[in-house]
């Protein structure tokens, strides 16, 4: 029974705060039993002479803790009083710098002290936890989330490693950290909600991850607490649970120090400046730090403590966490009571709005924000409606603090386009489950030279000056809201668009199509006629596109299709040196002048780190094209390499000044003929030809190439006139029928040619040799291309996967990509993308196998939506390219297809 002396607000009772502070700025948690507490948010340590965009916003959250109030006392004592740096030498020169105390920060120093570098220094403005991590910490030990889950794929290795690290961590450095791990349960409430269980089980079952979905009768016998009327699944994850930043922290700082690393606070960051030799002066007013390299690991969630639940008090055993996605909440055992955390919507969260255009405060660590919890009533209420004694509990405090979200909620980890030996590690929504992770796998990028796995994800480089702080402010909100929403493929959201990185032809299709965000650009995914379904209908299932796409596959395989092509990536490159460089980049020849190829940047390990192709215009000046979310990631190892090698080149970035058109299709080139005089015959203009010429007077550089596989060209062209050259290209191609296509009607046309895509297919993940790239890859050719050697070493041994194309039936689900593949009863390999083939009217997909199951004909099954679909796998490609049929009609073959 909830007892007098608090204000009621249905069934829950809540303190009588007194004001502290002045409305809309932080405040301070004052002393309690005698032992002051403050906790709070640290952004970037100090600002570096170097413009670069804002991509971190720092917004007030809401969670609410619940514990026993008789043990606060200790707590209090050891969050109140942390240890103060113990160094007391300065190193003037280091290896590398860390700036930030935050447990990501602390974590990176560990990892590189322990794998043997010498002279790694941190350095924090305040004390180890200030930030993020502080507020994480809160007033209690083992607070904060730690989960196997994430619903996407490469940071669920991140996840895997940081639990397993913090598993031993205690044993190694002698130092608690509070670990537990009683598991936690996602429960379902709506039938859709149980299919997106059954989505991420298939992404799951080719990882480490132990994950399961439970009947209802289970999750009750697991939290005994719960009111089952709305519930019809839970996915469970053993070995989830929560931890102590705090602890944490100071775990990883104490190993930091074991291996030799210098952790140095308070020590303020004022300036940041780059030397001409790539290495950074780090001034502080204790000294400066002569930098090899420097990793920015610096940069409101708000909560209500309650009493002791006597439910809670009487279990035997600790409830797993509890998350319930459609009331967007968490909830886990606190000792006796009861934590809750909600994630409220993007209407109803709040935005330091001084921040956005001022940013933090440079005096700002440890305070907080006053208590808002309006904003979270109706989270609480469904909280107690689906746990009832909740209604029996009383609120003891709230705390609100800032947490740093970036746009698109992950953070971004990695070396910076543009900036030499500049890294970052910030924006981390979710710092404590990534915290070592993330530390380890850069370390292995920072010591290797190549990241230890494909991250791109997280690459700081997906963003550039599109970033607005407009765009900035509404992404974080958007992405805040949406923290809990359902994870469907292919899925767009719209806050903050269009940016103003849109094409030529945006106004013209805008009001024609369905169009997707890529790296700042608005691009068609697909197009609608009158009278057919607009809206953008997510689903697991084949939705409002699918018919249009189909639509949109026979335009371009029996007349002819445009389709723009804008967001490449476009990088131009000139110099004596520039056959050099590129020599050196690329798995493949350089080609001739007025040729075309595709080439493959790999890692020194024989990874693929990039596939663009390579347009030789005139004697030593090139073309460089890759996909749109790769533009800066790529550029970034050009230019490294460029310096690192020496190299006397010039390279600019060209993305933003040319507009692409693709027109592809048995037509295309009777169309484009009536534009120009240039004979465009297939004599005349080869196959992977490139050329400038005029079409109706607009300057284009033509390259006789398309990612269909049909007879097409990318038309290369000054952004300012892509509406112009679209209108007369769809004016002449009006007798043949001419229309427009997107981009899923392209990936549907280049898997029938099994034509690889990068992040898909290949990544940092795979060498060409089982991606099936061995044509571009010239391993006899003079240069010591990147990777060279170990290519070699990789074919001696022999692969141990290899690439293959499935075909399955299904009926209305098509693979995505990452979904488990199986073979006689156990899972073997993972798609890596599919579709649905138009051809055949069967579902299509690529996948990786053991080799000794990658023979034509062989059975497999692939796992879609809780079923296993049987899967054959076929002799690629199942269309032949248009060239290639050529070639066989010309030669007397056989046609297919």
């Amino acid at each position: 029974m909830l007892r007098s002396g608090g204000q009621w607000l249905r069934g829950l009772r809540l303190p009588r705060f007194p004001p502290r502070g002045t409305p809309g700025r932080p405040r301070s948690v004052c002393s309690r039993e005698g032992v002051r507490i403050s906790k709070g948010f640290r952004c970037q340590d100090s600002p570096i002479p170097i413009p670069l965009p804002s991509r971190l916003l720092a917004v007030s959250s809401v969670s609410i803790r619940r514990w026993s109030v008789g043990r606060q006392t200790q707590v209090y004592i050891r969050e109140g009083n942390p240890p103060s740096s113990a160094e007391t030498q300065w190193k003037d020169r280091a290896e590398t710098v860390i700036i930030g105390g935050g447990c990501v920060g602390v974590s990176l120093a560990y990892h590189l002290a322990k794998a043997g570098m010498k002279d790694v220094v941190l350095l924090e403005k305040s004390e180890l936890t200030a930030g993020s991590t502080w507020h994480a910490v809160r007033k209690t030990p083992q607070n904060c989330l730690t989960t196997y889950f994430h619903p996407g794929i490469n940071l669920k290795k991140i996840h895997y490693y940081s639990i397993k690290l913090y598993e031993k961590l205690e044993e190694e450095t002698g130092q608690a950290v509070g670990f537990h791990q009683p598991g936690s349960i996602r429960i379902a409430t709506t039938p859709v909600r149980v299919d997106e269980f059954k989505y991420q089980m298939t992404r799951t079952g080719w990882h480490a991850t132990e994950q399961y979905i439970i009947e209802p009768e289970k999750i009750q016998e697991m939290f005994p607490l719960l009111n089952m009327n709305k519930i019809l699944a839970g996915l469970y994850n053993p070995g989830d649970g929560h931890i102590d930043p705090y602890s944490l922290t100071m775990a990883l700082a104490a190993g930091a120090r074991k291996y030799g690393a210098l952790l140095k606070y308070p020590a303020l960051v004022t300036s940041l400046k780059p030397r001409s030799d790539g290495t950074w002066d780090v001034e502080t007013p204790q000294g400066s730090v002569r930098a090899n390299r420097i990793v920015n690991a610096a940069v409101q969630h708000q909560y209500v403590v309650t009493s002791s639940i006597p439910e809670v008090k009487a279990l035997k055993r600790e409830l797993p966490v509890l998350r319930d996605l459609e009331g967007s909440f968490y909830l886990r055992q606190e000792r006796d009571g009861l934590l809750f955390g909600p994630y409220e919507s993007q209407e109803k969260m709040k935005v330091q709005d001084t921040w956005v255009t001022n940013g933090v405060p440079p005096g700002f660590g440890k305070e907080l924000f006053e208590s808002d919890l309006d904003r979270i009533m109706e989270h609480i209420e469904i909280a107690m409606e689906m746990v009832p004694v909740l209604k029996k509990a009383d609120i003891i405090n709230v705390v609100n603090g800032p947490i740093t979200y970036s746009p698109d909620i992950l953070p971004m980890v990695g070396p910076h386009q543009g900036v030499r030996n500049y890294w970052v590690a910030v924006g981390f929504g979710y710092g404590i489950i990534h915290a070592g992770g993330v530390g380890k796998y850069l370390s292995d990028w920072i010591l290797h030279g190549e990241p230890p796995f494909d991250l791109i994800e997280l690459d700081p480089n997906r963003y550039g000056k599109w970033t607005t702080t407009q765009y900035t402010e509404a992404k974080a909100r958007e992405s805040y809201g949406f923290n809990n929403i359902v994870g469907y493929p292919k899925e767009e959201r719209f806050a903050g668009r269009p940016t103003q990185r849109v094409s030529g032809l945006y106004k013209t299709l805008e009001s024609k199509c369905s169009m997707g965000f890529h790296a700042g650009w608005e691009q068609p995914h697909w197009f609608y006629k009158p009278g057919q379904d607009t809206g953008y209908r997510p689903s697991f299932r084949r939705t409002n596109w699918f018919e249009p796409v189909g639509s949109e596959y026979k335009q371009v395989m029996q007349r002819v299709g445009v389709i723009d092509l804008s967001p490449f990536g476009k990088f131009n490159i000139k110099g004596q040196d520039s056959i050099r460089l590129l020599d050196h980049l690329f798995a493949n020849v350089i080609p001739k002048v007025g040729f075309t190829n595709i080439s493959h940047m790999l890692t020194p390990k024989g990874r693929v780190y990039a596939e663009l192709t390579v347009s030789h215009q005139s004697p030593g000046e090139f073309l460089l094209v890759t996909g749109s979310g790769s533009e800066l990631h790529d550029l970034r190892w050009i230019e490294e390499e460029a310096v690192r090698g020496r190299y006397d080149v010039e390279i600019k970035n060209v993305t933003d000044e040319f507009g692409v058109l693709g027109v592809a299709g048995p037509h295309a080139r009777k169309v484009l003929q009536k534009l120009t005089s240039e004979d465009l015959s297939d004599d005349a203009f080869k196959f992977l030809q490139t050329k400038s010429l005029k079409f109706s007077n607009i300057p284009v550089t033509a390259i006789r190439i398309s990612y269909t596989g049909e007879l097409g060209w990318e038309l290369y062209h000054r952004r300012e006139d892509s509406a112009a050259l679209y209108d007369v290209i769809m004016n002449a191609g009006q007798e043949e029928g001419i229309d427009n296509f997107g981009t899923y009607a392209m990936n549907a046309l280049r898997l029938e040619k099994a034509f690889r895509a990068w992040g898909s297919e290949m990544n940092c993940d795979t060498n060409p040799l089982e991606a099936g790239l061995e044509y571009f890859v010239k391993l006899n050719k003079p240069a010591d291309f990147i990777g060279k050697e170990a290519l070699k070493q990789i074919r001696a041994k022999g692969l141990t996967r290899r690439l293959v194309c499935l075909t399955l039936a299904t009926d209305d689900v098509d693979p995505e990509g990452n979904e488990s593949v199986w073979w006689n009863g156990k899972v073997v390999g993972n798609t890596t993308s599919g579709s649905y083939s138009y051809s055949i009217q069967k579902s299509l997909a690529f996948a990786y196998v053991p080799i000794e199951l990658s023979q034509v004909g062989q059975q497999v099954e692939v796992e879609l939506l809780g079923r296993n679909y049987p899967a054959t796998i076929i002799q690629e490609p199942l269309v032949l390219t248009e060239q290639t049929r050529n070639q066989l009609q010309k030669n007397g073959g056989k046609d297919k297809m």
